[in-house]
């Protein structure tokens, strides 16, 4: 795929026959790349045991795994490489959000059944993370698109405790969470 790349193309099919031929490649292959891809194409109807050894070889021999379900999807693996091979990392590394609004908004959206939507009404309603904590269960169902079980779970988990509280007691903490 390029001076420091490559890729090795394997069908989980042709695998299961002949389960030696990736390590004999690896063998022929040495240590000549950088970045050395395993591009897997999951062609049989239970792939777990095959895909689990192969995982193990590329954790052993600094293989990247790739699994593609077509040929079309490898082929679209192979071209996406050839794309990036001169584009510095930080191209296609996540993006970390710097608005707080937008940092709230993924934090909330983590939570189980919370959308964007729902975040950015709670948000749009209450203004803060703070003001939402101090809402009552009923107040959350008020806002649109947000109904009784859903401002149920939110606040469930907005006031559940990070540690038990056998763990706040042996740790001396109690009477910090319970605010005296």
């Amino acid at each position: 795929m390029g001076r420091t790349t490559c890729a090795l193309f394997l069908s989980l099919r042709y695998h299961s026959l002949k389960p030696d031929y990736i390590n004999e490649r690896l063998k022929l292959l040495g240590k000549q790349y950088d970045l050395r891809v395993l591009l897997v194409q999951v062609d049989m109807k239970d792939p777990h045991h095959s895909i689990k050894h192969l995982t193990r070889v590329c954790l052993l021999a600094d293989l990247t795994l790739m699994l593609a379900w077509s040929p079309e999807e490898a082929g679209k693996i192979i071209e996406t490489y050839k794309i990036f091979e001169h584009k510095p990392p930080d191209l296609i590394m996540e993006k970390s959000e710097s608005d707080p609004h937008l940092k709230l908004v993924s934090a909330l959206t983590m939570i189980r059944s919370v959308n964007k939507t729902d975040a950015s009404t709670l948000l749009n309603n209450f203004h803060s993370l703070e003001n939402i904590l101090k809402c009552s269960e009923y107040t959350i169902s008020m806002c649109p698109g947000l109904g009784p079980q859903k401002a149920k779970r939110l606040y469930n988990l907005l006031h559940t405790p990070f540690l038990k509280s056998e763990v706040r007691k042996k740790t001396g903490i109690t009477k910090y969470f319970e605010g005296k």
